[in-house]
Order: structure tokens, then C-alpha cells, then sequence
């Protein structure tokens, strides 16, 4: 079995290397062999380094990563660095209510190479989105993920994983950036979503799929007030803090976005008492959260006026329009009540 396993253009299995990486090698081998033969969306591949050296090999990739690439065994290697455009890396901050992109360029990731090997080595895993430029102009995106494997005796690592192509994902990503869906400055959907988020709810309600959904408008008190004194950049600040509270706080189910200077708004699907305990979150949340600038303390409170559709059953048809007028409405009930609370009713 080694034998015939060597013979696939790798270099450990036939070269003089430890017993304990060998067997381990072929066994992992043999595993993405019979993988393959189940015609599996996915991409299997084994690649290794020898430590403080620069180049990485791959001593097992299977078919489907050949036709990817359009090239023979023998050239995957070169044809793969060569192909990449850059490699992006996404991660949660902010209390894991944030995704960053972190995207690191063909050019970059030669001069980072040993970093990078040396933080997945430690991290025993990588996961990460690959965008490659193929011969002949054709652009593909595949996600990698691996398990990284130390053997100290030969010092060589071995990365065995599985590539997943995620193109349409990616390009339709880039789409909806090219045609503004965040917002800039708090990078939350624009309210330019917010039509098409409604009508989506309002066909499922009307075709049973759901019960009843919910639609809030938030508005920051004395927002005016924290400009004059703080200056803009300190509103600013606040705006971009307010949109991760509103991140960290909804459930995954919910949506939010920037409706517009410093309302925002929110969707979630269920019933007015749901929607209620949605809006009282976030209230309290932002009440609850120090919003620094300069080292100074601004404090931050809310009103929201929130509607349910099921509030709307005497209306001939249930409409966005509909909803954000009795929202706004009810929005201006709670400035005028005090601020710094729901009104859901009137």
C-alpha cells in the first residue's frame, strides 16, 4: 500500500522518514481515498512543510482539486501558489456580535509565511477563504479547512483537510457591498433592505409560514445634544458603539439595521409579546453600556416605537408603509412620555 502511495507524487512515503509518519500518512491517505469515491462536494487534501523551510508540498490532493485547478499532479503545487489572489481569514469581535475580515494579499503572504505557519501550527487548525485567478481568466473562491498534525521527530507538519468551493457565496457577498447594503460608518444593512426584509414576512404571514412578525423603530435621545458637546466625531462614535450593542444583543433569528441618521431599526418574527422583549433588550442594553469618547462617559438612552402585524388586522392590507407610519408614531409617543422607553400601543 505505501508503495503504491508514493508513487502519487508526494515526498514523505519515500523518503526515509519515521515509522509513527508514515503509518500515519498512509491511514489518513487511504481515508480520503475512500472519501473521494462517494462523490463528496468536498475537496480532500494532505499538505506538508518541513520546518524553517519555505516551500509546502502536497503529498495527497484528489481529482475534483485537479479539475479545479485545470492542471496535472505534478504542477499542483506551482499552479496553486501561482493562482492565489489573496487569503481571507474571518473572525468574531466585540463579544462575538462582530465578523472582521482579515485579508492578506499573494505579495503579503510571501513575506508572512513563517508567521502564518507558526500561528496555525500553535492554533492546530486553519480556516480560512482562499480567492484564486486560474489560467485562462476564471475566478474561484474555496474555503479551507484543516487540522495540523506536528511530528517533531522528522520536523514536518502535515495540514489534512478539505476544500469547499464558495463561489457564488463570495461573489454574492461582494454584490450586495458593491450595491451599498451596509452602511458605512456603523456597517449594519442600510434601509434600503428594509422594504424587501418586510415584504419577505409579510408573504410568509399571509401564506402560513409564520404567525406574526414584528417592526420597531429606535431612536437615540438627545442625540443633537451629544454633537453640540461631544462634536461629531463623539456621535459618530456613539452611532458605530450602539450599532454592536444592537449586535451583541439580538437573537440570530432577528434583524437590525441603520434606518437613517440615528434611528435604527429592528425585525423579528413572533408574536407583539416577542417583540416587546426584543425591544426592552435592547433598550436596556444600551442603558446599561458605557459609551466612551476621549476617555469621557456619554450617556446613552433609546426610545422605540414598535408595531406588531398583527396590530394592523382592521388595515385593508398590511404594508411597509403601514408599519414604519405606526411605528414612528408610537416613537413619538415615547419622546413625548420621557424618552428611554417602548410604547407598543396607541
Amino acid at each position: 500500500m505505501a508503495t503504491d502511495l508514493a508513487g502519487s507524487g508526494g515526498k514523505i512515503l519515500a523518503g526515509g522518514f519515521s515509522q509513527r509518519l508514515c503509518r500515519r500518512l498512509t491511514e489518513c491517505i487511504a481515508a480520503l481515498v475512500a472519501l473521494e469515491k462517494i462523490a463528496s462536494p468536498i475537496v480532500p487534501y494532505i499538505a506538508a512543510w518541513r520546518e524553517h523551510e519555505k516551500i509546502i508540498w502536497y503529498e495527497y490532493v484528489g481529482a475534483r482539486f485537479l479539475a479545479l485547478l485545470g492542471c496535472e499532479r505534478r504542477e499542483v503545487d506551482e499552479v496553486f501558489r501561482q493562482s492565489i489572489v489573496d487569503r481571507r481569514l474571518y473572525r468574531y469581535a466585540d463579544r462575538e456580535s462582530k465578523v472582521e475580515e482579515d485579508i492578506v494579499t499573494r505579495a503579503e503572504l510571501r513575506g508572512e509565511q513563517a508567521s502564518l505557519r507558526e500561528e496555525v501550527k500553535k492554533a492546530g487548525a486553519v480556516e480560512c477563504v482562499y480567492q484564486l485567478a486560474l489560467p485562462g481568466g476564471k475566478k474561484i473562491w474555496l474555503k479551507d479547512q484543516a487540522n495540523i498534525e506536528v511530528f517533531v521527530e522528522d520536523q514536518i507538519c502535515l495540514s489534512m483537510g478539505c476544500l469547499t468551493e464558495v463561489t457564488k457565496e463570495m461573489e454574492q457577498k461582494h454584490l450586495l457591498e458593491k450595491i451599498g447594503y451596509f452602511d458605512e460608518l456603523t456597517k449594519l444593512p442600510k434601509r434600503t433592505i428594509l422594504q424587501r426584509i418586510i415584504e419577505m414576512n409579510i408573504g410568509n404571514l399571509h401564506r402560513g409560514h409564520i404567525n406574526d412578525f414584528v417592526f420597531l423603530l429606535l431612536d437615540l435621545d438627545y442625540f443633537k445634544t451629544v454633537n453640540d458637546i461631544h462634536g461629531h466625531q463623539a456621535g459618530d462614535q456613539v452611532l458605530v458603539s450602539l450599532a454592536n450593542v444592537m449586535r451583541a444583543t439580538k437573537r440570530h433569528e432577528d434583524e437590525i439595521g441603520r434606518y437613517g441618521g440615528e434611528e435604527f431599526y429592528g425585525i423579528s418574527v413572533g408574536g407583539l409579546k416577542n417583540g416587546v422583549q426584543f425591544a426592552e433588550r435592547l433598550r436596556l442594553a444600551v442603558a446599561k453600556t458605557d459609551f466612551i469618547f476621549n476617555r469621557e462617559r456619554i450617556p446613552v438612552t433609546v426610545s422605540v416605537g414598535l408595531v406588531a402585524a398583527s396590530q394592523l388586522a382592521g388595515v385593508e392590507k398590511i404594508s411597509v408603509e403601514e408599519l414604519v407610519r405606526v411605528a414612528d408614531r408610537r416613537l413619538y409617543v415615547a419622546k413625548e412620555e420621557g424618552r428611554n422607553r417602548v410604547v407598543f400601543r396607541g
